[in-house]
């Protein structure tokens, strides 16, 4: 408990930074509005078939690699990684809400810790030289901060999950208590995964969530939405 580098993994796992993150919903919207995620349940599928089919094998893993290459000070395998993620965002809105949740987190990195990397990387992303997914940039937050590996995946997996949490909180006929009662449930999920992630070399990026994706691209034609994604 003592560690330094506690406090900055709980900052930026807090629901409460600055991601942005809290306009999305990331297809659960499309899923509550067909009826399809009704309860707990439901919610509960939906959470792990995001964590084990692309949260983790994607992004977390992502995340890892980005810190691992800023560690050794390689902006470029940083850009490779982001361009590979930007290639496997097929859906638009989930593209546009990762690109948008990655600048915010740069920008915010870079004031906070002074790092000349993250601001680079910031600047990059300004100029159009890189897409800035958030992945990328909490692994460049990571690196910077110290974190290892494990840490980083664990902390991108929590806090994805918790922003759909509470996504679902506004979808759904479904209390605080119940909500915290998910989140906890997915913890074993969440450490597995985040393990499988920190193994896993950069190169080894998969997704395979074709539900959620086909009800991201559904998103946009909904009558009424409450999130962008």
């Amino acid at each position: 408990m003592s560690d330094p580098r506690l406090l900055s993994l709980l900052h930026f796992a807090d629901s409460a930074f600055p991601t942005g993150g809290y306009a999305h919903s990331f297809g659960l919207e499309t899923y509550c509005q067909a009826g399809l995620v009704r309860g707990r349940e439901d919610l509960e599928r939906f959470l792990v078939a995001q964590i084990e089919g692309s949260a983790g094998p994607c992004d977390a893993t992502a995340a890892v690699g980005a810190l691992r290459a800023a560690a050794r000070e390689d902006l470029q395998a940083c850009r490779d990684i982001d361009a590979t993620l930007e290639a496997m965002k097929p859906v638009k809105e989930f593209r546009e809400g990762s690109r948008q949740m990655g600048r915010q987190t740069l920008r915010v990195a870079a004031a906070l810790t002074g790092e000349a990397q993250l601001g680079r990387y910031a600047a990059d992303v300004d100029k159009g030289l890189a897409p800035g997914h958030h992945a990328v940039a909490y692994g460049l937050a990571a690196a910077a901060l110290g974190w290892e590996r494990e840490w980083a995946a664990t902390a991108y997996l929590y806090s994805t999950t918790a922003l759909l949490v509470g996504a679902a909180l506004r979808l759904l006929s479904m209390g605080q208590m119940e909500g915290q009662r998910v989140l906890w449930g997915l913890h074993p999920v969440i450490e597995r995964v985040a393990r499988e992630a920190a193994a896993r070399d950069a190169g080894d990026l998969w997704s395979f969530a074709p539900g959620i994706e086909i009800a991201g691209i559904r998103h946009a034609s909904l009558e009424m939405r409450l999130f962008r994604s």
